[in-house]
């Protein structure tokens, strides 16, 4: 079975799309796949599909959205068994997966049995992992193309394409702060690397979508200045100072007001740059 939540919802099943159309159903199947290989409890899935709110028929309707489900996984499970006909194995009487054994009752919960297919958030996971290490060794080359690779699993916001509840809602932040995360650690890496010119185009578009995100305004006005472009970097301080005190009630942070007095003191050759390991934005030299 091979899953994609990071933008719309995918699951696949021999290739063959089992994802449902129906709201609800699509809502069971997106938490099943975002924690496949693990029981989801019938009370999340409750609490997911009425928000506290549930009917008095909500465990026999989930039991019909479950069924749905098998159905569709049925269909697929059927579409592979014929396409694998007279394939090597198959005639030498092993037992082929039901619907049953994929989407899987538990004492408690469902289980959607992967089957050992892809899932784009463990692969996410696993490839922000290794950029992460890349950058603590300071390897920034190699943590910039893990972290790049590991972007690029995502399509758009993820469950893009589904309705989601309180549940959903929730593991949809989770997952766009783990996002952000490995964002801003790839930036760090190619600002190590001398891209700071290349990144420009980048960091404005960011900058105007994440407004209160002092991390990435931060490597904005680094960018900037390293371009020559220090006035340009020092109203990107201003604007950001701006929302930050009208939206939250709150002034930039200690480490972002040393920057700012750095890049206001320095030359636009003056080398200014981000201290990887304690995280925060300092002069340097």
């Amino acid at each position: 079975m091979d899953i994609e939540v990071l933008g719309t919802l995918a699951v696949r099943e021999h290739g063959v799309s089992v994802t449902p159309t129906a709201p609800k159903p699509r809502q069971v199947l997106a938490l099943l796949a975002l924690h496949a290989d693990q029981v989801v409890p019938v009370s999340a899935l409750i609490e997911e599909l009425w928000a506290g709110t549930p009917p008095r028929s909500a465990r026999t309707t989930l039991q019909t959205y479950v069924l749905q489900l098998r159905a569709l996984i049925a269909t697929a499970l059927e579409h592979g068994a014929a396409a694998g006909e007279g394939a090597e194995g198959t005639a030498g009487g092993a037992e082929r997966r039901t619907a049953k054994d994929v989407l899987v009752t538990l004492p408690g919960g469902y289980l959607l049995n992967s089957g050992g297919g892809t899932s784009d958030v463990r692969e996410f996971d696993r490839l922000a992992g290794i950029g992460y290490r890349a950058m603590d060794a300071g390897d920034f080359p190699g943590a910039a193309r893990q972290l790049r690779e590991a972007l690029a699993l995502w399509s758009g916001p993820a469950f893009a394409d589904v309705h989601g509840g309180i549940q959903l809602d929730m593991e949809a932040r989770r997952l766009e702060e783990t996002r952000l995360c490995a964002l801003d650690q790839r930036i760090e890496a190619d600002l190590r690397l001398g891209r700071h010119r290349e990144l420009l185009a980048e960091l404005t578009v960011l900058a105007s979508r994440y407004r209160t995100h002092e991390n990435l305004h931060g490597q904005f006005m680094l960018a900037l200045h390293r371009s020559g472009r220090r006035g340009e970097a020092l109203d990107v301080y201003q604007r950001l100072r701006a929302t930050l005190v009208r939206e939250l009630g709150l002034e930039p942070s200690a480490a972002l007001r040393r920057l700012q007095r750095s890049i206001l003191m320095a030359s636009p050759e003056s080398p200014v740059a981000t201290d990887t390991n304690s995280e925060r934005l300092v002069r340097v030299g």
